[in-house]
This record gives C-alpha cells, sequence and structure tokens, in this order.
C-alpha cells in the first residue's frame, strides 16, 4: 500500500501539466482573402448611378459572411455624421462555403452629399477570422 501513493501524487500532481501542456492543432487562425476587383482605388461616381463591386473571397477552410460598408470621408478620417452622407452597411451570409465570386450593384441616392467616400469590405471565416480592403471614392454631381 505503501507503494502506490508515490504513484499516486505523481499522477496527481504531473497528469494536469500533461493535458495542459497539450494544444489543438486543429486551430484555425488563417485570415480569409479578398481580391477586390471593382470600385477602383479613387473611382469617381455620380449621384443617382450605381457603385459596382465585383471581389472574390476564399478561406482555407471555410467562410462566414462578408459586409460592405461605405461611409463619408468629409473631414478624413474624423467621420463625422451628415444629414445627406451616403452611408451604406449591409451583410451577408456565406456559411460554408470555401471560395465566391461576389457582383452587385449598390445604388447611390438621388439625395447623397457629393464628396470623399470609403468604400469597404469586410470577409469572416467560420472561426471568426476577419479580414477587409479599404477603397477611396469619390461621389459626384453629375455634369
Amino acid at each position: 500500500m505503501k507503494t502506490m501513493k508515490p504513484f499516486v501524487l505523481w499522477v496527481i500532481i504531473f497528469i494536469p501539466f500533461i493535458l495542459l501542456s497539450c494544444k489543438d492543432d486543429n486551430v484555425d487562425n488563417t485570415k480569409p482573402t479578398i481580391n477586390l476587383i471593382k470600385p477602383d482605388q479613387n473611382q469617381i461616381f455620380n449621384i443617382g448611378d450605381e457603385i459596382c463591386l465585383e471581389a472574390e473571397l476564399s478561406d482555407d477552410i471555410a467562410l462566414k459572411s462578408y459586409k460592405v460598408d461605405i461611409h463619408n470621408n468629409f473631414d478624413h478620417h474624423e467621420h463625422n455624421k451628415q444629414s445627406n452622407a451616403f452611408n451604406y452597411n449591409n451583410n451577408w451570409d456565406i456559411s460554408g462555403n470555401k471560395n465566391t465570386s461576389i457582383h452587385q450593384h449598390i445604388d447611390i441616392p438621388e439625395d447623397a452629399t457629393p464628396g470623399n467616400y470609403h468604400f469597404m469590405i469586410y470577409c469572416t471565416d467560420m472561426s471568426g477570422n476577419e479580414t477587409h480592403v479599404a477603397r477611396d471614392i469619390e461621389i459626384v454631381n453629375p455634369l
């Protein structure tokens, strides 16, 4: 019976260390990728027209969603809200896809304020990793 005590003590002390030191090699730490084809950097759009979005999204395991955010950049990064500033924010579920191509059109309202805007696209994978791409665009009054 005395020879069992050192063994039990060893098990009680060292087994938790062994279990805690094991790491899970299946954790997804890789961010998804975005190939933003359109719009171009510094592209100019007329009020009342549409912004064409073309992008290719991919992940090493599985995608979850993407989001498009367009907001004013009138004061170059302060993002103060203006009543007629064009704001767009929408999410789409693409769960389970490993790769997807996006083609959509976003209408610029007739009452949008002309000026500089940020066009941002975010992509999240099933593990919660997120990446984004940003473009500066300009919205102007049509001639």
